[in-house]
């Protein structure tokens, strides 16, 4: 059995991350994955860049989506377009292995009239700057009312960029029930207040040099 499986990965998942050249989980990985999979407490992750975050919390949301209800389950905030590009990207190297699973990054500066007609045919796991996506929400497109998790990647430097209303006006609609994953480089007092408004009794890891 490989790390990852005890971990709690299923064949497909793991396969993909053999076949992508994933040899052993990096330390966030070993205490990420099993915590999000096995429990439904928040989560909050003090990380570097670098130290294997997308796939510590991406790997354990998809071995829980399910691929046969095509409804936004997951959605991902990230601060830059670059970022949630790559993180799609990351997730779909990830998912290649399971069939009928979505993914798509949303972000300012392309064309929204092909995210929306994307967004319609169905998109379990969504990456998202916090402008493109509020957007999106506000126009009906997009729904969060009903996901099962939401991430927010690099919370401290979304902050530093001036998203806090996007962050705010977001976060008021999704659900109370949903599992929430925050991962920052720092906690200053402003990632600290996201955490203690929209988290409830999140658990704390640390891991990781770059």
């Amino acid at each position: 059995m490989s790390a990852f499986q005890e971990l709690g990965l299923s064949q497909a998942i793991v396969s993909s991350l053999t076949e992508l050249g994933y040899s052993s989980p990096t330390e966030i990985q070993a205490i990420a994955i099993p915590q999000i999979l096995q429990a439904q407490n928040d989560l909050k992750a003090f990380a570097q860049t670098g130290t294997g975050k997308t796939a510590a919390f991406s790997l354990p949301i998809l071995e829980q989506i399910d691929t046969n209800n095509k409804s936004t389950q997951a959605l991902i905030l990230s601060p830059t377009r670059e970022l949630a590009i790559q993180i799609a990207v990351n997730i779909k190297d990830f998912s290649k292995n399971q069939k009928g699973l979505n993914a798509m990054a949303v972000y300012g500066g392309a064309n929204i009239d092909e995210q929306i007609r994307a967004l319609k045919r169905g998109v379990q796991i969504v990456v998202g700057t916090p402008g493109r996506t509020l957007d999106l929400i506000k126009r009906r497109i997009l729904a969060v009312d009903r996901i099962q998790w939401l991430v927010l990647d690099v919370a401290d430097e979304m902050l530093n960029m001036g998203f806090n209303e996007e962050l705010d006006n977001i976060l008021l609609k999704t659900p109370s029930d949903k599992q929430t994953v925050l991962f920052s480089a720092t906690f200053p007092k402003e990632v600290e207040a996201i955490a203690q408004n929209y988290m409830n009794d999140p658990v704390e890891i640390s891991a990781g040099k770059k």
